[in-house]
């Protein structure tokens, strides 16, 4: 059977970035900042970015292709009522990382701060 975590491990990036793109555009920010806070996590540039969603690629490759910014770890809180130091799962804290910087620059956060 197979566990939450391997199921959102096989999700694509894909089927996951016109929902960030959403989040943040309806808060007023842009796909640009948006594609800018990836680019500081991940080290994908905007075209890396887009041939990879065209390649289908799971989370779990995602961030197996990735340079996680060395700054990432400074990334903290709470994010789907778990805090994301207590994550031991290292993808799935990678993922989270994602997430929680998607959700400060849909809070209007600048993106200074968000790139720590």
């Amino acid at each position: 059977m197979e566990t939450n975590l391997e199921r959102v491990y096989k999700m694509t990036f894909a089927s996951v970035y016109p929902l960030y793109i959403t989040k943040v555009e309806k808060k007023g920010r842009t796909q640009k900042e948006l594609d800018t806070i990836i680019e500081w996590l991940t080290g994908f540039d905007t075209t890396t970015l887009q041939k990879l969603i065209a390649e289908q690629v799971t989370f779990e490759e995602f961030f197996k292709r990735a340079t996680l910014n060395e700054h990432a770890p400074l990334i903290k809180g709470v994010i789907c009522g778990v805090r994301i130091e207590d994550i031991e799962d290292p993808l799935m804290k990678k993922i989270r990382y994602l997430d929680k910087i998607v959700d400060e620059l849909a809070k209007g956060k600048k993106l200074e701060k968000i790139m720590r």
